[in-house]
């Protein structure tokens, strides 16, 4: 199958659509500010991420999993501030950071115009470990309107594990290779490649904020590179502006 077969377009939405470091590195300082606190909130709120991924990419391959990803940002906030001499951060601080501000995460400013494009031409649902909670909260902040939200919270797999994925196309009545999984991040695009999907790249440098991205050089099998969403939209043959 080639990119003409593709009938669905799923997206990773944590980095990929959601502008986390801006957030978290700001709600951070906020919090700090409060006790006159000075720390190196940009490379905590990197941490907060790589954290929080490392306690959800995976789940549920040997046991159902116990938390969503939710949970997993609060449990890698309560981690951090302990291992930095935050203990002043009381529970309205912690919960106004790994959950208010989680829930309301900005959208690069590239993506929400061409969604409804890109709608017009493929079914487009949100595909991620972000729960569904966090899912809708964004979309209705962001004004994005998905065709369907995939949260690995209802699968009971999550990416990168093989399932996560062939569950999603099975949901959306469709074989893995009608499927195109949209990210910034060459593991998840790497392990839906594994499981049959075609893959599209998009760059975000930004999105690790001065540190720059873990993986920012696209694997060259990837079906389509990227520079923004407007140029995904342009590789598609879809009409972005």
């Amino acid at each position: 199958m080639g990119l003409e077969e593709v009938k669905a377009l799923t997206f990773d939405t944590g980095g990929t659509v959601l502008d986390w470091h801006t957030g978290f590195s700001a709600a951070l300082a906020k919090a700090g500010a409060k006790y006159g606190l000075q720390k190196d909130w940009p490379g905590l709120a990197n941490e907060l991420r790589r954290r929080s991924l490392g306690l959800t990419v995976r789940m549920g391959e040997h046991s159902p999993p116990e938390r969503n990803h939710d949970e997993s940002h609060r449990m890698a906030l309560d981690e951090i501030i302990s291992e930095n001499g935050l203990d002043a951060f009381n529970a309205e601080d912690r919960r106004d950071i790994w959950w208010q501000t989680a829930h309301s995460l900005r959208a690069w400013p590239d993506f929400p115009a061409v969604l409804p494009k890109l709608r017009k031409q493929y079914i487009c649902a949100s595909f991620t470990i972000l729960s569904f909670r966090m899912t809708i909260a964004t979309a209705k902040r962001n004004d994005l309107s998905w065709d369907a939200v995939i949260s690995c919270e209802a699968i009971g797999k999550y990416k990168t594990l093989p399932e996560a994925y062939l569950t999603a196309a099975k949901w959306l009545h469709l074989e893995p290779g009608e499927c195109c999984m949209v990210a910034c991040h060459n593991f998840d695009l790497d392990a839906a490649k594994k499981a049959g999907f075609k893959t599209a790249f998009v760059r975000r440098p930004d999105e690790w904020g001065a540190e720059g991205p873990p993986d920012p050089v696209p694997n060259p099998n990837h079906d389509i590179i990227a520079d923004d969403f407007p140029d995904l939209a342009r590789q598609l043959g879809v009409q972005a502006s």
